[in-house]
């Protein structure tokens, strides 16, 4: 099925967006850099949407689908400060994790908001291996980078939040309305976030102070959300959201095997483990989803 190797691209791209976002937010703060990342996500995604003829659409987008679909690049802008702010105060093989968690709300979400009940015991089975995964991950080793006041756990849990809420309200929002054009226009309400966020802050100036190095990357990883959404919201308007946002929150194979080959992080045995039930879960899933 085209939609469960969408959701697979969408994992491996997702992956990628971690660790290139965490080498352009070494120096540069990370709200200038979400709203930066988010013009490149904008400009991509209306490039695809006028090579796919899909632009024409937009005036016959319904009410509820827009207000969903605002709804949820609310959810996701959300999201993404807080996930970003979360990656520049702490490890990749700390935040990712905690983020991931956000799988096991979406798919009980979309058990009871949107009765994805096909193969319930099955789904929440496979949930209870993705929490236990989730579970040992967190509870890793501490590193050399170690922060004694965890200041980047309230903000992945609120990236998982926000995440989690992302994937329902998006479901409902493109139910009528081609996927890259909805990606398109979610990614438009993100934008005005981010730089309202910026403004709101007063770090505008700090778009004169800009690493070259750290802008690259940030760019990198701005092409790379681009190409994660498009896929992931394909797979989720033609696909099973319980099954899809397994299969994607799986980038988290990618983002540590790029932390452990580019910063050095290493998982303990736990974590491991942890990981080897998320996969566990993620595939019971996706085969019986």
């Amino acid at each position: 099925m085209l939609w469960i190797i969408m959701a697979l691209l969408s994992a491996v791209f997702a992956g990628l967006t971690s660790i290139l976002a965490k080498c352009g937010i070494k120096k540069t703060d990370s709200d200038v850099a979400t709203a930066l990342r988010t013009i490149i996500v904008l400009v991509f995604s209306w490039i695809i949407v006028l090579i796919v003829g899909s632009a024409d659409t937009i005036y016959n987008i319904d009410t509820k689908s827009l207000i969903f679909l605002i709804l949820s690049g609310l959810a996701t802008g959300a999201s993404w400060i807080c996930y970003f702010k979360a990656l520049s105060v702490g490890d990749i093989n700390k935040v990712v994790p905690v983020d991931k968690s956000s799988t096991i709300l979406s798919v009980l979400l979309a058990i009871f908001l949107l009765g994805e009940t096909k193969n319930l015991l099955i789904k929440l089975i496979a949930t209870f291996l993705l929490a236990i995964g989730v579970f040992l991950m967190i509870e890793k080793k501490y590193t050399a980078h170690k922060d004694s006041k965890k200041t980047w756990f309230p903000y992945a849990i609120g990236s998982a939040i926000f995440a989690s809420l992302t994937s329902i309200l998006a479901k409902v929002g493109i139910n009528d309305v081609e996927s890259n054009l909805g990606t398109a226009i979610r990614t438009f309400v993100v934008l005005v976030m981010a730089w309202g966020i910026v403004f709101a802050k007063g770090k505008q100036n700090e778009l004169k102070i800009l690493d070259t190095k750290e802008l690259l990357f940030i760019v990198m990883s701005g092409f790379a959300t681009g190409a994660s959404w498009l896929c992931y919201y394909y797979a989720i308007q033609n696909g099973v959201v319980s099954v899809v946002v397994p299969i994607d929150k799986m980038s988290i194979l990618i983002s540590i095997l790029f932390s452990y080959v580019v910063f050095k992080e290493k998982l303990s045995q736990k974590a491991f483990i942890g990981l080897m039930f998320m996969l566990i879960g993620t595939l019971i899933m996706a085969i019986c989803g």
